[in-house]
């Protein structure tokens, strides 16, 4: 995001950086932005729609991350996998063992992310960029240590532990995201949240829509999760779930956007449906959305 984002911007292209933009900025302004952050590249945004916009390129840069990694994280065929890494480019692979519908926590490090005026900014930017599926857990890596603390755990793993759970990490939440698609707007999950307060949350989430539901760190909430069918939260389509879900600084965040997420090609329906997004889930103030 600061001396690579010419990179990034060459690799994404001008379409899916323009993508995550909730008001209308041309072509023209698009690469004056990233022509002005190449020659300054320790700078860092002094307006809310410089945010706007560095927090559009992360998302890209974050996808792209996330798409090479995919490619290399794979089962070798074959019966011996146990190669080097110039080995294992030699021989065949198979699909990527990434599976997101199985993974149980997202963890975002960088500036970016932890600085980003707002959790919700963070949360929302890691849901956009790797799609998690089912239920996940999101964090984001405050000091930016996780590196080394990963070193440290060799020689004082009990340390290490202490720092990365009291100091490093920020939880944000929960994402619930069925994965499926469909053409119409009409319900794809049932949904009933028993809160620690004793507060329930009962409902049908639309596909398309999204929701935020506050659930502090700390705090388990138990949920009932029914996908309509074509939706899947793990357990196959249509196939109730029920689990504990855990809070954080952003809270619960319910995603009907469906899986691949596939964003309008029309751009005023795209501005539309982001700025719906975006205040569902409280990450930018009002004035953003009526910029030109």
């Amino acid at each position: 995001m600061s001396y690579s984002i010419s990179n990034v911007f060459k690799a994404a292209g001008l379409a899916n950086v323009q993508r995550w933009i909730p008001f209308h900025l041309d072509e023209r302004k698009v690469r004056n932005r990233i022509k002005n952050k190449m020659i300054r590249p320790t700078t860092i945004p002094q307006t809310l729609d410089d945010l706007v916009f560095e927090q559009a390129v992360a998302r890209e840069a974050l996808r792209l991350a996330f798409v090479q990694h995919k490619s290399f994280a794979t089962r070798l065929k074959g019966v011996q996998t146990a190669r080097t890494i110039s080995e294992a480019f030699e021989q065949e692979q198979a699909e990527t063992i990434v599976n997101m519908m199985t993974l149980d926590m997202l963890i975002g490090s960088g500036g970016v992310l932890s600085h980003a005026p707002r959790r919700a900014q963070a949360a929302l930017m890691l849901i956009d960029s790797f799609q998690p599926e089912g239920v996940t857990r999101l964090a984001v890596d405050s000091i930016f240590m996780m590196p080394q603390l990963g070193v440290l755990s060799v020689v004082h793993p009990k340390a290490a532990t202490e720092v990365f759970e009291k100091d490093c990490l920020i939880h944000l939440g929960t994402c619930i995201a069925p994965a499926g698609q469909t053409n119409k707007k009409k319900p794809i999950l049932g949904y009933r949240i028993e809160f620690p307060d004793g507060k329930v949350e009962e409902g049908e989430l639309l596909y398309g829509e999204m929701k935020k539901f506050p659930l502090a760190v700390g705090e388990k909430a138990k949920a009932k999760l029914k996908p309509t069918r074509g939706f899947d939260l793990g357990r196959g389509s249509g196939e109730e779930l029920n689990c504990e879900i855990s809070g954080g600084v952003v809270g619960v965040i319910l995603d009907g956007r469906g899986r691949p997420l596939v964003l309008p090609e029309d751009k005023d329906e795209r501005v539309k449906k982001l700025v719906e997004w975006y205040r569902a889930i409280d990450i930018y103030p009002e004035k953003v959305y009526r910029m030109k």
